[in-house]
């Protein structure tokens, strides 16, 4: 079982939830809003609690957080391909697929494998014909919303 959040965040359409080892974030989760507040109380914790209220009253907000390294050389270079998606904007599994040499499951994989999301923003990829699913649930339910929260945020989806 993971160890408890080190801090319990709000945000616009739930909780976040943040993990950290030593002077770096270890783990960013979407948390519904039934999970209890856990004020942050280090400095790193504050960071990222800075950064993501930041973000929810902007989302031209750039993330500067020390991130630990995690996940494989694949999964990274899905990561580093979602990172590149700018604000606003949407790709396609098979899109980053193709450019990595890959097929779209496994980049829908590594999308549900993403330990920083919002950082790294996994919710602008989509399926080819819809929506796709989201942190390795599907198409429908609190992840989902959360989804489709960012996007409308970010101004790429307007329902």
């Amino acid at each position: 079982m993971p160890q408890p959040f080190d801090a319990v965040l709000p945000a616009p359409f739930g909780k976040v939830g943040v993990r950290t080892v030593g002077a770096q974030v270890h783990e960013i989760v979407y948390l519904p809003d039934s999970f209890a507040l856990v004020a942050p109380t280090t400095p790193l914790l504050r960071l990222v609690a800075e950064q993501l209220d930041a973000y929810y009253a902007d989302p031209d907000t750039v993330f500067d957080l020390p991130l630990a390294p995690r996940g494989t050389d694949f999964q990274r270079r899905v990561w580093d391909a979602i990172s590149a998606v700018p604000r606003g904007g949407l790709t396609t599994y098979g899109t980053i697929a193709r450019t990595l040499r890959s097929m779209p499951r496994a980049v829908g994989q590594a999308c549900g494998q993403n330990w920083f999301p919002v950082v790294i923003p996994c919710h602008r990829v989509v399926s080819a014909n819809g929506l796709g699913g989201f942190a390795h649930h599907g198409e429908e339910g609190f992840h989902l919303g959360v989804k489709r929260w960012l996007l409308r945020h970010e101004g790429a989806m307007l329902l």
